[in-house]
């Protein structure tokens, strides 16, 4: 057996794989403690607002192939991974995290240090006063609300419903790309996929309205031909500012 690679081997070595080898299984456990990896990912606010949805049935795996357009990356893959944004649970992480803070600091609410109330206020009061909306109303008030604040010192802005999903979707990006870097890791590839329909793939997992898919991972190892040709980038100069 390969020994693990390093971090920066395992970003090397991971490509956007298209084309699984049909004869080589994956173990669905390995690909579980990948996905361990994946929550362990930076996220904002730490309201973790994910869901990871692990395929290994073969029914379900036919299904979710023609959801996804019938593409070679879900039609070969061995496993798939849905990754799932929940900011309908903000309420429920907010909660949680209030909890843990609690339990950490184990003393009466009087004793807290003024660092220590921040962080339960945080999520009493600054969640709760970001998060909610209705029909984007809400949000478009706090955006101008916001930005009047804005004219006289720095504010957070990102407050309307679609910038809470921006927000939403690059943590899970976070957590996607971490999973595919564990999974390059152990000599797993992976391919993660926009292309679907995000309403059936949805309507496959049972998912309510306030979910929304941020993308489906092919999982599986390579086929020689499954590589469409060598990686590209632009120069690293174009994209890259030194201040």
């Amino acid at each position: 057996m390969n020994p693990e690679k390093t971090v920066s081997e395992a970003i090397q070595y991971r490509r956007s794989v298209r084309v699984f080898d049909k004869d080589i299984d994956i173990d669905a456990e390995k690909v579980k403690n990948c996905l361990k990896n994946a929550v362990l990912a930076p996220t904002s606010s730490n309201l973790q607002l994910w869901e990871f949805y692990h395929i290994t049935d073969e029914t379900m795996l036919k299904q979710m192939t023609e959801a996804c357009l019938g593409q070679n990356a879900a039609k070969t893959a061995k496993q798939l991974v849905v990754v799932v944004t929940r900011k309908d649970k903000w309420r429920q992480r907010a909660k949680a995290n209030i909890q843990f803070y609690e339990q950490l600091f184990d003393k009466p609410k009087e004793e807290y240090s003024r660092r220590e109330k921040f962080a339960i206020n945080y999520y009493k009061k600054l969640i709760p006063t970001i998060y909610p909306d209705f029909l984007g109303i809400y949000g478009w008030l706090k955006y101008a609300v916001f930005n009047v604040i804005g004219l006289f010192r720095p504010v957070y802005r990102q407050v309307r419903l679609s910038d809470l999903r921006i927000v939403a979707h690059k943590s899970a990006g976070l957590a996607a790309q971490n999973f595919m870097i564990s999974m390059a890791a152990i000599g797993y590839d992976t391919c993660p996929m926009e292309g679907s329909d995000t309403l059936r793939v949805k309507k496959l997992l049972k998912l309510p309205r306030g979910a929304e898919i941020n993308m489906v991972i092919g999982c599986g190892v390579r086929s020689e031909n499954g590589i469409y040709g060598p990686r590209f980038r632009v120069p690293f100069d174009a994209t890259y500012t030194k201040i």
